[in-house]
């Protein structure tokens, strides 16, 4: 349940670099990395692919001297949305609604609706009223900070942004906001009102999935993040085509002309790189040499 919003909505001052652009980057032999240099198929110069975590602490957040001068060497940087396109947000809260004027009344019986409001004005400290209209799977999303152990949470999109700006790098959107909320359109609001519900009576295991997850990533274990991705309501038998596998196909299309053009860093959720579906293999049977780095 908690595993598939790491992809979706939530989501360093550095100079000195000495790395030429065309230098070679170190190898990772045993494969335990989040960043993944990608050659061959006619390129002239490598691009990045590095797996990203939609909420940390800030102060988990660190980017490897590797990280920086794969960053640095490259022309575009490519995210899952242009992150730095203040319209991108703020469309956001538009297009979180469900469609046909829908509500979350319309979808609980009184009993369950009373026991949702409940919830968020007792535990969350908001009232449900706010959200009326919104997808109740993108309700999920506020019982994260909740989850952790700091004051400043933040987004490794985010700071990579920042960086972003400080090496003067365009950054650019694989997606646009109004599809990743139409995702969700795709996924019955009565099935996504349910486990929403699902959640709220179940936020100590929500909370002990979101620790491993952390634990996996700040590891940079990508087989592991699979593995519990897979475990869980959105694998591949049930909604995970729709969440991953498609886009993840439409996004190597996208790549596939982008990265003959330009050398580009691609910073998208980590989940979206391991498995046989994943972005690291399906660029592999597109022809690419995908080869992980040090970091």
């Amino acid at each position: 349940m908690i595993r598939i919003l790491f992809l979706f909505f939530l989501p360093f001052i550095w100079t000195g670099c000495s790395t030429s652009k065309n230098a070679s980057l170190p190898k990772d032999t045993n494969n335990n990395t989040l960043l993944w240099e990608v050659s061959g198929n006619g390129i002239k110069k490598p691009s990045y692919l590095f797996g990203t975590f939609h909420l940390l602490c800030k102060d988990d957040i660190h980017f490897s001297d590797t990280l920086k001068a794969a960053l640095q060497s490259c022309d575009t940087v490519y995210m899952e949305m242009d992150m730095d396109d203040p319209s991108t947000m703020l469309g956001g809260l538009l297009f979180m609604n469900m469609k046909d004027n829908r509500t979350l009344k319309d979808l609980y019986t009184p009993e369950q609706y009373e026991r949702l409001s409940d919830f968020f004005r007792d535990t969350l400290k908001t009232p449900l009223t706010m959200f009326q209209k919104m997808k109740p799977y993108f309700l999920v999303a506020l019982f994260y900070p909740r989850f952790m152990n700091c004051k400043s949470p933040s987004g490794v999109e985010q700071e990579l942004v920042n960086l972003s700006k400080q090496y003067k790098k365009e950054i650019n959107g694989l997606e646009t906001i109004q599809f990743q909320a139409s995702v969700f359109d795709s996924i019955p609001y009565e099935w996504q009102a349910k486990e929403l519900l699902k959640n709220v009576d179940s936020t100590q295991q929500m909370k002990q999935e979101f620790d491993q997850m952390v634990r996996l990533y700040k590891a940079q274990n990508l087989d592991s993040v699979a593995i519990l991705m897979n475990a869980g309501n959105f694998s591949e038998d049930k909604f995970g085509k729709i969440l991953l596998t498609n886009r993840n196909e439409k996004w190597v299309k996208i790549l596939d002309g982008l990265l003959k053009k330009e050398s580009v860093f691609v910073a998208v959720g980590a989940g979206h790189l391991p498995g046989q579906t994943g972005l690291i293999n399906l660029l592999r049977e597109a022809g690419y040499t995908v080869t992980p780095v040090k970091n």
